[in-house]
């Protein structure tokens, strides 16, 4: 997301006409915003000084350069105690927030002069922070601008997927090594809430709890039309049927029929509490969408024939301290509907078990979406447009595909064809703010919109990568048929 609107108010207009005071204040809390972030990061290079001042006194007080540990950390409280005061905060907060600080300092000096110079800002910072604290520094430089360009004119929210997503492939250990050892924590627990509740909380794969939610949600869905129907059944003088789903007295939410559900299946091993004697709401299975790179699918898996003895293998299946061409994974981490990653062996298996693929075509150089096959209006459409616009298009939000309405960028009602190059995904929010309020949106072709706001103000939102990698090409190909792209 860019922005190109100009900084200076044209003399001609009234200082008091509505637009000229929103575009004068939106440049003033620019100036405002820009200014504190600078400050933060003034304030984040003082406590990463004061980090450093503890370990002076610590090595001061032991007499020596290279002391460590416990000594460090008692130092540490003591500055920190010091500055507590000041910040008005707890101690304990103030020495983190300064071992944070001088992480980032020693660590990222890019990501500190770019929020110095307040290209981005405190939470882009803690993003890429998070992201690239597994990382060795042999590749931490490389990640630190990438991930810089990323989030400079991006939301955090926006940036992060494409952040995470950077990390692994320069990461040392693959997602599905760490996913592996991360399973073996996977449990239920509850916990207490008062007024006669506990929450019953539940760790597990991504894909699996996201199927969870998925059936229970399809099954709400389906009680609450039947209770609609009922409703309208029994307003019309139709007897209810007493084999259907449909009570006209039954008033819960979603949240409320979904946990319901979740606590009957969970105690009878069905949902026979909620359900019919042919078993209707048995049928319905969950949908667990996930986007995988295909050669995800055709990787071997590293731990199978890694080799002679007393080499190890990496997540890439490549030997220890080798990296493959670009320094890129072969076998990516595939991602959920939304993107979050999820490791390779279980993307595999639920590819397994489809017996229909959507085939999504992407530019070899630019990852932008081309085609599906089948394209057909409707149903192929869609999952086109699923496919390229993967959260909503407006810029700065991020919601996921099924919050979406597809809009038409050219009103229907105008002559507006349904077709790809016409067609945007937004979420109702930002659908009615297109419609109703003098925001307007422009389509540059490749999924690329241009939104102008009702001062003027320009902002270019770029489609959501997919999962893939791109490479950088001094002298790109011509524009050719999809079909020829090697796909």
């Amino acid at each position: 997301m860019t922005n190109s609107a100009g900084a200076v108010v044209d003399p001609g207009v009234d200082p008091v006409d509505p637009v000229t005071v929103l575009r004068m204040l939106r440049e003033g809390v620019a100036a405002a915003e820009g200014a504190i972030i600078r400050f933060q990061a003034l304030r984040d290079a003082q406590l990463a000084a004061a980090q450093r001042v503890a370990e002076e006194i610590a090595a001061r007080d032991a007499g020596s350069a290279s002391v460590r540990g416990e000594s460090v950390d008692l130092a540490a409280r003591s500055v920190a105690a010091e500055l507590a005061g000041v910040l008005r905060m707890s101690d304990r907060v103030v020495q983190a927030r300064m071992a944070r600080a001088a992480d980032l300092m020693t660590k990222f000096p890019e990501v500190m002069r770019a929020f110095g110079e307040a290209r981005i800002n405190a939470a882009h910072v803690r993003v890429i922070q998070d992201a690239g604290a597994r990382l060795d520094e042999t590749v931490r430089a490389e990640f630190e601008g990438i991930a810089v360009e990323a989030c400079a004119g991006e939301t955090p929210h926006r940036a992060k997927r494409i952040v995470e997503r950077v990390a692994e492939r320069l990461a040392p250990r693959s997602l599905t090594d760490r996913h592996r050892d991360a399973q073996e924590l996977r449990r239920v627990w509850r916990e207490d809430l008062g007024d006669g509740q506990k929450a019953l909380g539940v760790i597990h794969s991504a894909a699996v709890i996201d199927g969870i939610y998925d059936r229970l949600t399809q099954q709400a869905r389906a009680i609450t039309l039947a209770n609609a129907q009922a409703k309208k059944d029994e307003a019309g003088g139709a007897a209810p049927d007493p084999d259907g789903l449909g009570d006209p007295g039954d008033e819960r939410t979603m949240d409320q029929l979904r946990a319901d559900l979740c606590a009957d299946t969970l105690l009878t091993g069905a949902a026979s509490g909620h359900d019919t004697t042919a078993g209707l709401l048995r049928a319905i299975q969950a949908r667990v969408e996930v986007t995988v790179p295909v050669l995800t699918l055709v990787a071997g898996d590293a731990t199978e024939g890694a080799g002679t003895a007393g080499t190890t293998v990496d997540g890439c299946g490549s030997p220890a301290g080798s990296r493959p061409s670009f320094r890129v994974r072969t076998a990516q981490p595939a991602e959920l509907a939304g993107g979050q990653p999820i490791d390779t062996h279980t993307a595999r298996t639920l590819a397994g078990r489809v017996t229909a693929w959507e085939r999504v075509l992407t530019h070899p150089i630019t990852g932008a979406i081309l085609a599906v096959d089948h394209y057909r209006p409707n149903t192929d459409l869609r999952r086109l447009l699923h496919a390229r616009d993967s959260r909503c298009r407006f810029p700065t939000c991020g919601l996921p595909p099924h919050t979406q309405d597809l809009d038409h960028t050219i009103d229907a009602a105008h002559g507006g064809p349904t077709e790809e190059g016409n067609l945007g995904g937004l979420c109702r929010r930002h659908h009615v703010l297109k419609h109703q309020t003098a925001w307007t949106v422009k389509q540059h072709g490749a999924g690329i919109l241009e939104w102008t706001s009702p001062t003027g103000a320009s902002y270019t939102d770029q489609p959501p990568t997919p999962v893939t990698f791109t490479i950088e090409d001094p002298d790109p190909p011509p524009e050719t048929d999809p079909e020829t792209l090697g796909f």
